[in-house]
């Protein structure tokens, strides 16, 4: 058991999670935990007894300007008829709270956002337990709600003072990654280092090359647990590392972790068939899926080399490492 699943420390969590509640005037209740990890997930009961998530965000990720942007994006959203949690207002008005750092924590932020219905699509590492004929209608309405985001997201005006992370060239294979320096992270041979200081040109030089693809907000973490099935009604949540971006990336995104499954082409193909119903995608834009599937292997890379103390994390690295060389091999990027 790490330090952080330890009885004491999940009783100063809910401790601070209460402390959180107080701006809202919610405090005479148990927030009951979701998940822990990059935030703390909560799920809280509003005054007119509706659920709602509480969500307190590691502290020194994001600077309050980026978490109210997400939070003003995720309303335009919303607004725009998409399925996406909506900010829920302090009493007076405020949209985050900043909590002051104590014994257990540092200087952090909460939030509110409303409860969302329906279940994740599936569990990273999990076959999937949907026939063929629901997996086809699932990824279709996938593809449209992605769609959706995308030309709502164009449709809209950002207020002046609107800042959010750019997953382009420099957040992607820059010098210091949105998710970590991928090449040189603990636990990597020196081959396996010199390999990917080698993929890294590689992409960066074919990324630099991509003037002409669609650029704009995108959600950029689009896995299976971020997206909810209710029905025939698609949600998305976890809006934590949205920002400007390519397109395709979120779509490479929303196929990585389906690679493995064995209806993956009809998965593809409906994906592919419900954006295209909605908004346009170029043949030659999807000629950069396998690109993009390398930048988002190697994402996952850089956020394990992070994160050692994550359970199995050497495995895990080591796993993420033999994905991404596979598929950047099959791209020609070997050396």
């Amino acid at each position: 058991m790490s330090e952080h699943e330890s009885i004491p420390f999940m009783e100063a969590l809910r401790a601070r999670a209460c402390e959180a509640l107080g701006s809202w005037e919610l405090g005479a209740q148990t927030p009951q935990l979701l998940k822990y990890r990059e935030n703390a997930v909560f799920r809280v009961t509003l005054r007119n007894g509706e659920p709602a998530a509480l969500r307190l965000h590691r502290p020194g990720y994001r600077n309050e300007i980026a978490l109210v942007s997400e939070l003003s994006w995720m309303a335009a959203l919303g607004e725009a008829g998409l399925r996406v949690p909506a900010p829920v207002p302090t009493p007076d008005g405020r949209q985050i709270v900043a909590l002051a750092g104590n014994s257990e924590f540092g200087d952090q932020y909460a939030d509110i956002v409303s409860w969302m219905t329906g279940s994740p699509l599936g569990q990273s590492g999990v076959l999937l337990a949907h026939s063929a004929e629901r997996l086809a209608v699932i990824f279709r309405l996938l593809g449209a709600a992605i769609a959706r985001m995308h030309a709502a997201t164009d449709a809209w005006r950002p207020p002046a003072d609107f800042r959010r992370p750019a997953w382009d060239g420099d957040g992607l294979l820059g010098g210091q990654p949105l998710w970590g320096r991928f090449w040189d992270c603990a636990g990597l041979s020196p081959e396996q280092a010199m390999r990917l200081s080698d993929l890294r040109l590689f992409l960066r030089e074919k990324t630099d090359a991509l003037c002409h693809l669609d650029y704009g907000l995108i959600h950029a973490d689009l896995v299976r647990e971020n997206v909810l099935i209710d029905g025939d009604h698609v949600g998305l949540i976890d809006f934590d590392d949205g920002g400007y971006g390519w397109r395709m990336f979120d779509i490479a995104t929303a196929l990585f972790k389906n690679r493995g499954e064995p209806h993956y082409e009809l998965i593809k193909a409906a994906l592919i068939e419900g954006y295209r119903g909605v908004r346009s995608l170029p043949d030659s834009a999807l000629e950069t899926l396998s690109l993009f599937m390398v930048v988002r292997s190697i994402t996952y890379i850089g956020w394990i080399g992070e994160r050692v103390g994550a359970p199995d994390a050497a495995k895990r690295l080591q796993r993420y490492v033999a994905d991404a060389l596979a598929l950047a091999d099959g791209l020609g990027a070997s050396r």
